[in-house]
């Protein structure tokens, strides 16, 4: 009978535990590329704090309905400050092809905005760039987008002066 009492405490503690433990609350958010089956898979680190730590960005063949995820073509793991908000698809570099944005907004006061752009070609999947410190209410594509619109000129490139012989 002195038991008793404590069997109400040893189930509340193992229902602390077991829903403490439940690695369900990772956010994980996917896109589709338009015109493809091309499934891309964001999801933030397991196991991490939900403000810092990694994500994953993986992309899929999604070529059998019943089975979308069973053919990984590409990933790449990245670090990040902050929760895992959005992904995107958005030519940034104005190829004619769509890129994938990954947005994360941070934890702290000023809940500022980031963005990493990635080119996917075939197989590769590539950096193109980011954006950070961006205003609670930015639009971090536009941003991106921005970083690509100013594009330097090449070495050697005629610049409309003449040279002063």
């Amino acid at each position: 009978m002195k038991l008793l009492p404590l069997l109400p405490l040893s189930v509340l503690l193992w229902v602390a535990i077991t829903l403490g433990a439940d690695d369900s609350s990772r956010v994980i958010k996917k896109a589709l590329f338009p015109g493809s089956q091309k499934i891309v898979v964001v999801a933030e680190g397991d196991f991490e704090p939900r403000s810092v730590g990694s994500y994953s960005l993986r992309v899929y063949a999604g070529t059998d309905a019943r089975f979308p995820y069973d053919k990984f073509i590409v990933g790449i793991v990245r670090p990040r400050d902050g929760t895992v908000e959005d992904v995107r698809l958005s030519d940034l570099d104005y190829d004619g092809v769509l890129d994938i944005v990954v947005i994360l907004r941070s934890v702290g006061t000023g809940s500022y905005l980031s963005a990493d752009g990635f080119r996917l070609r075939g197989t590769i999947l590539r950096l193109l760039g980011s954006v950070s410190g961006l205003a609670k209410d930015a639009d971090p594509v536009r941003a991106l987008e921005a970083k690509f619109r100013i594009r330097p000129k090449s070495p050697g490139a005629p610049n409309g002066t003449k040279s002063s012989r």
